[in-house]
């Protein structure tokens, strides 16, 4: 194996048990379901899997496919940013969201709506973090196909965030309305200003 394909592995490794360790505490604590069966969560998980399997078979001959001839360095920097980025970014999503995480929408169920720590500062952080991973894994193997998987991806994902967007309208109605307002549904790159005393 190559060190492409290690740190795919490791990413995968704490990317995937941190999402599973949120499913399965948060199931038995609430003694209810948390996953939508919603089309578009079965297909994104469905594609998610798809792309990383892609990712770790392309890892395994990185030369073969790379656009640009180059290996490690400076691709596998950023890349590691990237992951890295990811890692920080979907920690923090899953500990702010709390009892209200959910994979998928699920119509009958009341959730809080969460307006602070990351949540502040992206109203999907945890897709975010998706798409940091698609990023570095097409940085990290500057793969064609990877590119044009992260295109789909990112249509999937966008496709999901707006069922969410719906169902949180109709949950929190003025509420959410004034978060969708105030906070990006990507990424806030605005700098906050510090106040001075």
């Amino acid at each position: 194996m190559t060190l492409d394909t290690w740190l795919i592995l490791l990413h995968q490794v704490l990317f995937q048990g941190m999402f599973l360790a949120k499913n399965i505490l948060l199931r038995h604590r609430l003694q209810q379901p948390i996953r939508g069966y919603n089309l578009e969560a079965n297909l994104s998980i469905a594609f998610f899997v798809i792309f990383i399997g892609v990712a770790l078979w392309l890892s395994l001959d990185p030369d073969s496919h790379r656009a640009t001839g180059s290996t490690g360095g400076a691709a596998q920097a950023i890349a590691g940013l990237f992951m890295l980025a990811s890692l920080g970014i979907a920690a923090a999503s899953l500990n702010d969201l709390g009892d209200s995480w959910r994979v998928g929408v699920i119509e009958e169920q009341e959730t809080e709506l969460i307006e602070t720590g990351v949540y502040s500062f992206s109203r999907n952080p945890y897709f975010l973090a998706y798409l940091l991973m698609f990023a570095a894994y097409t940085t990290l193997l500057q793969s064609i196909l990877l590119l044009a998987l992260s295109v789909i991806g990112f249509g999937m994902v966008h496709t999901m965030i707006l069922r969410e967007e719906r169902y949180l309208v109709n949950k929190h109605a003025a509420d959410y309305e004034r978060y969708r307002n105030r906070v990006p549904r990507y990424m806030n790159l605005k700098l906050r200003k510090a106040k001075m005393s």
